[in-house]
C-alpha cells in the first residue's frame, strides 16, 4: 500500500514539475510537449491488433497492456488520450511525420530505430518465436528444415520478425504481412508454413484459435526490449516519459498490468 501511494505522489510530483517548467518558460525548447499540454491531448499510434499488449475488440474499443500503460501517461500530464490505429508498417513514418505523438505498439527498441527516433523504456521485455500448424515443423531442432527455400515464413512487414529471419533463416523463403490477422490467414491457407512472430502474440493465437491446431515454441528464440518510441526532436518530452515509466516500474504497476493481461484471458472472446 505504502508502494502505491508513493508512486502516485511521484507521478502527480513529476505532473506538477512539468506544468511549472512550462509556465516559467514558455520560450523553451519543447515543441512535441508543447503542443500536448497546449492541445489537451496526447495522441498515441498503436496497430492495435497485437494481443495482449494493444488489441481492437469487437465494440471497437482499444485494449491491452499499452492502452492502459498510455492512460497512466495522458493522465500524469493530464490531458486526453487519444488512440490513433494505424498499421504496424506505418507507425514510424507517421510518427516522424508529426501525426502522431508517439508509438505503443508492440516495439522492439533497436539500434536501426533508435538512431531515427528517441525511445522511452523498456516496458515489457518480448522474443521471438514460431506459430505452425505444421507439427513436425514445430518440433524440429535441426536448422537445415527451416532455412531452405522449401520452408515459406511469414513476417510482419518493417518488423524485428523480418529482420529475424533475414538474418538467422537466410535461406528460406520469406513473404511479408501488413499485419497479424494476414499473416494467420496465410497460415491458414497453407501460404505458409510457419509465421516468425513475437511470442505473447504466437501464444495468444494458440489460444485464440483452438481449431486451428496452431504450435509455438515453449520459449522465445531471444530477447527484445520493448518501448515507447518517440520524436528525435524532443529530449525533455523523453525524459518525462522515462521517468514516468520508471515511476511505474518501482510502483508495482507495470507489473500489475502484465498480471491483469496475461493470467486473465476472458478478453479472448471479444477480439474483433
Amino acid at each position: 500500500m505504502r508502494q502505491r501511494i508513493l508512486a502516485g505522489f511521484l507521478v502527480l510530483s513529476m505532473l506538477g514539475i512539468a506544468t511549472a517548467a512550462l509556465a516559467a518558460d514558455p520560450g523553451r525548447m519543447s515543441p512535441v510537449l508543447d503542443r500536448i499540454l497546449s492541445k489537451k491531448e496526447l495522441v498515441v499510434g498503436t496497430a492495435a491488433d497485437m494481443p495482449p499488449l494493444d488489441m481492437t475488440l469487437k465494440d471497437g474499443s482499444i485494449v491491452g497492456i499499452e492502452p492502459e500503460l498510455a492512460q497512466y501517461l495522458a493522465n500524469a500530464l493530464n490531458v486526453k488520450l487519444t488512440l490513433k490505429t494505424i498499421a504496424f508498417p506505418n507507425l514510424l513514418p507517421a510518427l516522424e511525420a508529426g501525426q502522431i505523438d508517439m508509438v505503443m505498439s508492440s516495439m522492439t527498441i533497436t539500434p536501426e530505430r533508435n538512431a531515427r527516433f528517441l525511445f522511452a523504456g523498456p516496458y515489457f521485455g518480448s522474443g521471438k518465436s514460431m506459430l505452425t500448424n505444421n507439427a513436425s515443423l514445430a518440433r524440429t531442432q535441426d536448422s537445415d528444415q527451416i532455412n531452405n527455400p522449401n520452408t515459406t515464413l511469414v513476417a510482419l512487414k518493417n518488423s524485428t520478425s523480418q529482420i529475424f529471419v533475414q538474418r538467422f533463416i537466410p535461406k528460406a523463403t520469406l513473404v511479408t504481412a501488413d499485419s497479424y490477422d494476414q499473416a494467420i490467414a496465410m497460415l491458414v491457407d497453407k501460404k505458409a508454413q510457419a509465421m516468425v512472430a513475437d511470442y505473447p502474440i504466437c501464444q495468444v493465437t494458440v489460444a485464440r484459435y483452438p481449431e486451428k491446431g496452431f504450435l509455438t515454441l515453449d520459449r522465445p528464440l531471444s530477447y527484445e526490449p520493448i518501448g515507447i518510441a518517440m520524436p528525435a526532436n524532443d529530449f525533455l518530452f523523453w525524459n518525462t516519459v522515462q521517468n514516468l515509466i520508471g515511476t511505474l516500474a518501482r510502483g508495482g504497476q507495470l507489473e500489475k498490468l502484465e498480471r491483469k493481461w496475461f493470467s486473465d484471458t476472458s478478453w479472448l472472446k471479444d477480439l474483433k
